[in-house]
């Protein structure tokens, strides 16, 4: 099965592609869609939802898994955040694909077994599940990563109800 995982953003909206078959992974591709600040909010959300629109019709992927929205201190950044990702969630709909949701704590918990782990040892367990070197160096196309592997491990693993998973 091929899991396309999303760590959105507006600025920068992370993706993993990631092949998973026999409990064995394989990473497919990884990497960002970058907005400049200066763009109309509209023109951003248009290249992101173009971005993924290529994303899916290159990979073809059963399932997309996307991180919640947690913010805790800027509401505006956090209402742009949460326009990217509706962007986001209609280009998947629109393709058919299936849509699994995680908060933060569910991927740290799936990726480390520890749903307070930090991000150094999230990006240390993606590296190793993956085979991943130092090349992964961006923290949101870690997470995008992570967000497909804990998708692989509970969501399409048929543990969805178990974890509460939309």
């Amino acid at each position: 099965m091929i899991i396309l995982g999303i760590d959105p953003g507006l600025a920068i909206v992370g993706y993993g592609v990631i092949e998973y078959r026999n409990n064995s992974f394989k990473v497919l591709d990884f990497g960002a869609i970058t907005t400049p600040a200066g763009m109309k909010i509209e023109d951003r959300l248009c290249k992101i939802f173009k971005g993924m629109n290529e994303l899916i019709d290159r990979y073809q992927p059963a399932e997309m898994a996307v991180e919640e929205l947690f913010f805790t201190k800027n509401i505006t950044t956090g209402i742009a955040v949460a326009e990217a990702r509706g962007v986001i969630l209609l280009a998947a709909r629109q393709r058919g694909l299936e849509i699994g949701e995680y908060t933060p704590m569910q991927v740290k918990q799936a990726v480390v077994g520890y749903g307070g782990a930090e991000k150094k040892q999230v990006i240390a367990m993606v590296r190793s599940f993956l085979k991943i070197g130092p090349e992964l160096k961006l923290d949101d196309t870690a997470d995008a990563l992570a967000i497909a592997i804990c998708h692989a491990h509970t969501g399409c693993g048929g543990l969805r109800r178990f974890y509460n998973v939309k």
